[in-house]
């Protein structure tokens, strides 16, 4: 049976704060703590992002000539627009209030990831980046968690994405340590003893998702979930994994 935990004690996340601490904390104050093999820790990228100081102050951003000609078209703040631009790689679709680009991760996500809700206190109009490395992240908080036996743990940082052709957002991994993000099934036999031949498990996407039940999308969203319980396969591959290369882009 797998159990998912809500870290809902967690204080207001500022730049500098030590993240992995904050965590153990409130795992102690949720009668979680040690971590036990097969837990998986799901930390948002919104506090990964305040404790890596990925916010920026929006009046301190100039934005270029293809920035104001994109918030033209989608009716977007300029800053914001430049602040997208330089996360991403390329701009997929730009439409009134709609800005799709290929952050510099590979993800393809509205808005370069940047979020402006739930970010906290403050008077100046601000701006949440995605973490820097997510995976490096992820592996940096393994490490400090992970105890004095080494527990076999994980931890998936979790985002929330939309999808094509989908209403609605779910909790997709940008960051992952400790687990096989993408599970890989082929060559493998299904129940029938038919060879599997495309059969990819994208474990890390799962567990992001499940963690999302309790964690929720709104205002209410608590900021780290434990998934107690997981038989968790063999190997150690970030989130990484998970972004299909540009070769392989089927909609271009």
């Amino acid at each position: 049976m797998i159990s998912i935990h809500p870290l809902c004690d967690i204080p207001e996340i500022r730049a500098g704060d030590d993240l992995a601490a904050v965590l153990r904390d409130s795992l102690a104050k949720a009668g979680l703590w040690p971590l036990q093999t097969g837990d998986v820790l799901v930390v948002t990228q919104k506090i990964l992002s305040k404790a890596e100081g990925r916010m920026v102050a929006l009046d301190s951003v100039e934005p270029g000539a293809q920035a104001l000609e994109l918030a033209a078209t989608t009716r977007k703040d300029p800053r914001l627009v430049e602040l997208v631009l330089r996360e991403s790689s390329s701009v997929v679709r730009a439409a009134p209030h709609v800005l799709i680009t290929r952050h510099r991760l590979g993800h393809v996500m509205a808005n370069g990831g940047i979020d402006r809700s739930n970010i906290g206190p403050g008077e100046e109009d601000r701006a949440l980046l995605l973490p820097l490395d997510p995976d490096g992240s992820a592996r940096g908080l393994l490490a400090a968690l992970a105890g004095p036996e080494a527990a076999e743990i994980g931890i998936v940082v979790s985002d929330s994405f939309g999808r094509p052709w989908r209403h609605g957002v779910v909790g997709v991994a940008i960051g992952a340590a400790g687990l096989p993000a993408l599970v890989d099934r082929r060559g493998e036999e299904d129940r029938d003893g038919r060879r599997l031949e495309v059969t990819q498990i994208a474990l890390a996407d799962q567990i992001a998702t499940a963690a999302t039940l309790v964690t929720g999308e709104g205002a209410e969203s608590v900021p780290a979930a434990l998934l107690r319980g997981v038989a968790l396969p063999e190997g150690d591959a970030g989130a990484g994994a998970l972004v299909r290369p540009l070769e392989e882009d089927l909609f271009r």
